[in-house]
C-alpha cells in the first residue's frame, strides 16, 4: 500500500501563487509515476499535472501550461505542485495521485492511490 499526504492549500486572490506538496509513504518504491487532479463543485475531476520517478517527465493539461509546474523530491518521496498565476477557474479540490503504470496517462482509471485532497480557493 501507498499513503498519499497533500498539504499546502488554501484561500488566495486571483494572480496569487500557491505550492502544494505530497508526501508518499509505505511502498512508494513500485510507485513510477505522481499526479495531481482537481475537482471542482458540480464536476469531474480532472487531470492536471504528472510526472516520473525516474527521470523526472512531466505532463500538464492545456490548462495549466505556463502556470503550473509539478517537480519532486525523490530522497523525501515527496511531489510538489508550484501554482502561480492563480484563477478563480482554478478553484477546487486538489488530489495527489500515485500510479504502478508506465504510461504518464490523463486519466484517473490510470492511478492507483489517492490522497484525501487539499482545498484551493481563489477569489477573484
Amino acid at each position: 500500500q501507498v499513503q498519499l499526504v497533500e498539504s499546502g492549500g488554501g484561500l488566495v486572490q486571483a494572480g496569487d501563487s500557491l505550492r502544494l506538496s505530497c508526501a508518499a509513504s509505505g511502498r512508494t518504491f513500485s510507485t513510477s509515476i505522481m499526479g495531481w487532479f482537481r475537482q471542482a463543485p458540480g464536476k469531474e475531476r480532472e487531470f492536471v499535472a504528472a510526472i516520473t520517478w525516474i527521470g523526472g517527465s512531466t505532463r500538464y493539461a492545456d490548462s495549466v501550461k505556463g502556470r503550473f509546474t509539478i517537480s519532486k523530491d525523490t530522497a523525501k518521496n515527496t511531489v510538489y505542485l508550484q501554482m502561480n498565476s492563480l484563477k478563480p477557474e482554478d478553484t477546487a479540490v486538489y488530489y495527489c495521485a500515485a500510479s504502478l503504470g508506465s504510461v504518464v496517462s490523463m486519466r484517473s482509471e490510470y492511478y492507483n492511490y489517492w490522497g484525501q485532497g487539499t482545498q484551493v480557493t481563489v477569489s477573484s
